[in-house]
């Protein structure tokens, strides 16, 4: 039925030989997705986790950690892998480089844990110091990872976090922008977190995260995942709304839909490692407008795939997963 609704571009890739088999489905068919699902990864990470950095390393041969954002985000949400990273980056300098961005890029991680997301003014004093110590130390290493390798545009990505951790300013961030998007132009983890920053609560104004968002879709190529800006975008107007229903509208709907059969659903489009989070940021936003044509070939390709990243922005996230997808 989708091939016919949606033509070849509903095909299913073929079988990927590094396939990580969900381990356990709820019985609602939803699982959640780990280690990108790649047996790849999973080694990547069990090494993280048991301190092996020889391991990592090994681990890490088939990928680019200065360009790919997924694999790093893998290692910076281990707990526990600040106690030992440091020896690495102090002791192995041929690989100080990799060390670095891993390290500096788990302090942003590890800071955010000592801050809560609790709203600002419920923020501890002493939760405040830890934040700040282990940005600083973020951003220390994180330009010496900079300094070695000045074509990676990982480090920079994560400099704009912490920019805006440390309240930085907009000039601060936007230099640290740019200077991704030298490196890689569509680098769509860079225009993700500039969408955040742009946003009220970040000291945006109303409405100039969507037209930054609009404005760099429409320079991507056909079938390029940049599209998931417009998505992601929407759901963050949806976070600093009061009113739950704001993306319901024909205007947004159909902008939602566009954009998805211009980026993931595109004949064209190319599916990578961590291809599930592009589609779990349409899910969401899709189901949030209440579109139901697009929504549920999302969720169909998904195929009960949850991944915590945007949902987290709402309670009880994989409960609000399996409800959209069974409503689809």
């Amino acid at each position: 039925m989708f091939g016919k609704l949606f033509g070849r571009g509903a095909e299913r890739p073929g079988a990927d030989p590094y396939a990580l088999p969900p381990t356990r489905r709820q019985k609602n068919g939803v699982y959640t997705l780990r280690a990108l699902g790649d047996v790849r990864v999973l080694a990547l990470v069990e090494a993280a986790d048991a301190g092996d950095w020889e391991g990592v390393k090994a681990a890490l041969e088939p990928f680019d950690l200065g360009r790919d954002h997924h694999i790093l985000g893998e290692l910076a949400d281990l707990d526990g892998l600040q106690d030992w990273i440091g020896r690495a980056v102090e002791e192995d300098k041929e690989h100080r480089a990799t060390a670095l961005l891993i390290s500096g890029t788990r302090h942003i991680v590890w800071g955010w844990e000592a801050r809560t997301a609790a709203r600002a003014v419920n923020v501890t004093q002493e939760q405040w110091r830890i934040f700040h110590e282990r940005l600083r130390i973020a951003e220390e290493q994180l330009f010496e990872a900079v300094e070695l390798r000045p074509e990676w545009v990982t480090p920079w990505r994560q400099l704009l976090t912490s920019g805006r951790g440390m309240s930085l300013g907009d000039a601060v961030n936007e230099t640290r922008f740019d200077a991704a998007l030298r490196r890689d132009p569509l680098d769509l983890s860079s225009h993700l977190e500039r969408v955040g920053q742009l946003q009220p609560r970040w000291g945006g104004e109303p409405g100039q995260a969507l037209e930054f968002a609009r404005e760099a879709f429409a320079g991507a190529p056909e079938g390029h995942h940049l599209g998931c800006v417009i998505a992601m975008a929407h759901i963050e107007d949806w976070v600093e709304s009061d009113d739950e229903s704001c993306l319901d509208t024909p205007e947004i709907q159909a902008e939602l839909s566009d954009a998805a059969r211009r980026s993931i659903l595109h004949p064209g489009h190319e599916r990578r490692l961590g291809w599930q989070n592009d589609f779990n940021m349409f899910a969401m936003a899709l189901a949030l407008a209440s579109e139901s044509t697009v929504c549920r070939r999302v969720f169909h390709e998904l195929d009960g795939a949850y991944t915590t990243w945007p949902w987290t922005f709402m309670a009880q996230p994989e409960r609000q997963y399996a409800r959209f997808r069974r409503h689809a």
